[in-house]
Formats: structure tokens, C-alpha cells, sequence
């Protein structure tokens, strides 16, 4: 048995990344005893499955994942919901009224409009059809303020951090709220919106060198240096 990069190493389509009795992950293929990258990414050795992490991947849905979207059509019964995706998800208006939905009574654009974002859960998804939404649980619905910011979807375990270190981390530091989405958006709400701003950059330097090590002290180090040139000017 045969490793032939090291944990977190970048690779490249068809990189030979372990050779002998070993499991195939995410983004790669077996031949015989061999095992290759299909994605350029970072390759994951966990016990003895061989992964690469894509440095940039589409959206898959997946049921009860959170994710943040845009209305971009208003149906007769409902609303279909760009999520960072290949597919479009549908937004039924019985999972989005709290009583019973008439359509001839009930004027969806008095809900949700062509335009408007949304946090929202993935209820059913399969490769017949587009995937469900809802937004009639705590914390969903309609997005009245703060800043959005589409990162590489892969990236959110980054972002979130071990243990949720990094995220816990950016909120302490900024007093800012955080949603993220598994599409890859995030929403960040603050006091005002240079503390927004602060955030966004953190979460883009994060996505930038995702592959590096010690990314956390880096990122506390941005922030703060940030936060102290803004009080220098009187901003925050």
C-alpha cells in the first residue's frame, strides 16, 4: 500500500494518489489497485479512503441542507429559487404560507417577489425533480438586511471550521451574525455595514488559501488589523 502525495497535497485530473488496498472517495477512480484524481483539488487521506476536495465545484442538493437563494420566477402556486446550483428549486406556496394557500384569494407577490433572497431548507431532492424548499421553520424566510458573499461551495467546511473555530471566531471578533449556506452563499448581518464588509473579506481570504495551514491565526490577525484601522478613523 502506496500513498504518493501528501494529506491535503494539490492534485490534478489524473494523478495517481494511492496505490493497493485502499477505498475510492469523492473525485476519484480505481483502476485495479490504483486510485486517480478526476477533480483538481486537495486530496483527503482518511483512514483508508482516498478523497479529493474540488477547488471548485458546483452546488448538489442535498435534503435538510440550509441554503440561501434568489427568487427568479413567481409561479401560479409558487416561486422557483436560483440556488447557486445547476438545478432550480421550487418554493411551493404551501410551504411558505402558514394557512391554507388559495390562489384566488392569495397574491403571492405579497410574499415573496422576483429578486427577493431567502433562507430556506431542502425538504425532497432526487434526479427526477427539482429540488423542495421551505421557509416555515425558525430561522427561514425572507432576507431583509446585511451583505451575501458566494464562495465555492466545497469551501464551507473551511469557512465553519473545526469544530465550528473558524466561524466562532469571525462572529466573536466582528459581533456580526452569520448564516451560511451549503450552496455556497452567506449571509453576514451586522451594526453597520463596514463590520459587514470586514467579514466578507475574511470569508473571501479564507476561500483563497482554504489549502493553507495556520489559516485561522491569518484570518484573526486580518480582522483585527482591520478593526483597529477603522477605529483610527473614527469608523467603528
Amino acid at each position: 500500500m502506496v500513498l504518493f502525495f501528501e494529506n491535503r497535497e494539490l492534485v490534478t485530473p489524473g494523478d495517481l494518489l494511492a496505490k493497493g488496498d485502499y477505498l475510492a472517495g469523492e473525485n476519484v477512480f480505481r483502476i485495479n489497485d490504483e486510485i486517480y484524481a478526476t477533480r483538481i483539488g486537495l486530496v483527503e487521506y482518511s483512514n483508508k479512503k482516498v478523497s479529493v476536495v474540488a477547488l471548485k465545484s458546483f452546488y448538489v442538493p442535498s435534503v435538510n441542507d440550509i441554503v440561501i437563494g434568489k427568487v427568479v420566477e413567481v409561479g401560479t402556486r409558487g416561486w422557483m429559487v436560483e440556488i447557486n446550483s445547476p438545478f432550480l428549486a421550487l418554493l411551493r406556496a404551501s410551504d411558505a404560507f402558514t394557512k391554507p394557500f388559495n390562489p384566488k384569494n392569495d397574491e403571492l407577490t405579497s410574499i415573496l417577489d422576483v429578486g427577493d433572497v431567502i433562507i430556506a431548507k431542502i425538504i425532497a431532492y432526487d434526479r427526477t425533480r427539482d429540488p423542495l424548499l421551505t421557509i416555515r421553520e425558525h430561522g427561514l424566510g425572507k432576507v431583509k438586511s446585511g451583505q451575501i458573499v458566494v464562495i465555492t461551495p466545497t469551501k464551507i467546511p473551511r469557512v465553519i471550521g473545526r469544530k465550528g473555530s473558524m466561524i466562532s471566531m469571525i462572529k466573536n471578533e466582528t459581533g456580526c451574525n452569520i448564516t451560511i449556506g451549503q450552496n455556497g452563499v452567506i449571509l453576514v448581518r451586522g451594526k453597520n455595514p463596514v463590520m459587514e464588509g470586514i467579514v466578507v473579506r475574511a470569508i473571501k481570504m479564507i476561500e483563497k488559501e482554504a489549502h493553507t495551514t495556520g489559516l485561522t491565526d491569518r484570518v484573526t490577525d486580518m480582522i483585527r488589523r482591520e478593526k483597529m484601522e477603522l477605529k483610527r478613523n473614527g469608523k467603528i
